[in-house]
């Protein structure tokens, strides 16, 4: 049989509620009760005040033949034989003690205990039989308490009884009207976390919870929000990435259909150049290719790293002396302006090679004819941080952030067939290994008035 959360919710409070009503009612009893000098009660003398109000029914009885006597009125029976006592001045608290019953034990008058009283405050019932000429024409049933000192206590919960039962009852029904309330304010958050989740898994990212509550249900629903939102991007991202990435084959491919075609159709000849050109194209979807791999590989965490212990600043030196000729022809000036005392690290050297061509391939492909680029390292703590600067143009503030995401380009317009533009890949090839080296790959406003390019890389103890 399946529970629900509500329903567990709500016999557990009810259930605590209960119990404490009960454990409640057992205090009030033994306060009542129990709380006096321990004397046995005796039945007898009590009998004895009896005596008047036995002769009196006795002889009534003879008279009316029957016990037509007695009131009508159901109220009045009540406390008819409390006021017969009252008039005999016996015991003022036997009169609300004692109830009269026929021969066949049907009830006539007097106050009678019911039952949860005598549960719950451990009332006895004694019996006296009423006789007249050696017959029996009813009983007296009185009720008698375990100490004579708790007579009065008796008296007067089997006075009240009738409102303390109403009020027992009221008690319950406020104890299940809270529970069935806690129940549902908790139930009604859990269901439309339910119901959210059910939506989450079909697809619908742009559900959201009502995240209001200041309690642990309210960080729930939260936490539910901020995974639908993260989803919501995740698939926003990966939409742009299979569009991109069809951009991006698309061109070269194009490009090279159309120069097959030409060759084809004999529009073009098969010189050294042309063919050249189509083995350009074709180099560019490899690269492509492999950069989208490797970022996949990243992705999924499988990027084989050999790591070893190396000093990067060799590295840096000599992959700026392999771009020596390059940044000439590019009319650049190179200059290393800081050397770290230190640049051993943990890494997979290869990697790291790679990370270094490509930012300053970027810094070379994106510096204007005349500018200066600056390389430099410095230990900052127990961390590893090597610059790369260079001059105009620089790139908006506004685009700072978004340098390393796929297929992001400063100007839009840049294309790879104009020799100033890539894939959009590079920067976020290098982000995704400088990571997997538990370092950072940052960018900034350069103080040439280009872009910094900053590696952090935690060194070697």
């Amino acid at each position: 049989m399946r529970v629900s959360i509500s329903q567990r919710i709500f016999l557990a409070t009810f259930g605590a509620a209960l119990l404490m009503a009960i454990v409640g009612l057992e205090v009030v009893r033994w306060a009542l009760l129990d709380n006096f000098s321990a004397r046995l009660y005796s039945l007898d003398a009590q009998w004895r005040e009896l005596e008047p109000l036995e002769n009196r029914l006795g002889e009534r009885y003879l008279v009316a033949g029957g016990w037509d006597f007695l009131p009508a009125d159901a109220a009045a029976r009540k406390y008819w034989l409390r006021d017969a006592l009252t008039e005999a001045k016996t015991n003022p608290t036997l009169g609300q003690r004692i109830a009269l019953f026929d021969e066949n034990n049907r009830y006539l008058a007097g106050i009678r205990p019911a039952r949860p009283l005598i549960v719950f405050a451990s009332v006895n019932t004694w019996v006296h039989p009423l006789r007249v000429q050696g017959r029996t024409i009813g009983a007296l049933q009185i009720a008698a308490p375990a100490n004579a000192e708790d007579e009065l206590a008796v008296a007067f919960l089997m006075d009240q009884q009738e409102h303390l039962l109403m009020l027992g009852v009221f008690a319950i029904l406020a104890m299940a009207a809270v529970s069935l309330l806690l129940a549902a304010r908790i139930r009604k958050p859990v269901r439309d976390l339910v119901n959210g989740a059910r939506r989450l898994e079909n697809g619908e990212f742009d559900t959201r919870l009502d995240a209001t509550r200041s309690d642990e249900l309210g960080e729930l629903a939260l936490a539910f929000n901020q995974l639908a939102a993260r989803l919501q991007a995740m698939r926003g991202e990966q939409r742009r990435w299979v569009a991109d990435t069809s951009h991006e084959l698309r061109t070269p491919l194009a490009v090279l259909q159309a120069q097959i075609e030409a060759l084809a159709d004999g529009v073009r000849p098969a010189t050294p150049e042309h063919i050249q050109l189509m083995s350009r194209q074709t180099k560019g979807l490899v690269r492509i290719v492999d950069d989208l791999h490797m970022l996949a590989k990243a992705d999924a965490g499988r990027l084989d790293l050999r790591k070893t212990s190396c000093a990067v600043w060799p590295l840096v030196e000599e992959a700026t002396q392999a771009f020596a000729a390059r940044f000439r022809e590019a009319g650049l000036t190179v200059s290393f302006t800081d050397v770290p005392a230190r640049s051993d690290v943990s890494a997979d050297a290869d990697r790291l090679r790679q990370v270094i061509d490509n930012l300053l391939e970027n810094s070379r492909r994106h510096t204007d004819g005349g500018g200066r680029i600056e390389i430099a390292g410095r230990m900052v703590g127990k961390a590893l941080h090597l610059d790369i600067d260079d001059s105009a143009p620089g790139v908006p503030v506004e685009s700072l952030p978004r340098l390393g995401e796929r297929f992001f380009r400063v100007d839009a317009s840049r294309t790879r067939s104009q020799g100033t533009g890539g894939s959009g890949l590079g920067l976020a090839l290098c982000r995704q290994i400088v990571e997997a080296h538990d370092g950072q790959l940052m960018f900034a406003a350069s103080p040439l008035g280009g872009l910094r390019a900053t590696i952090v890389l935690p060194l070697e103890a």
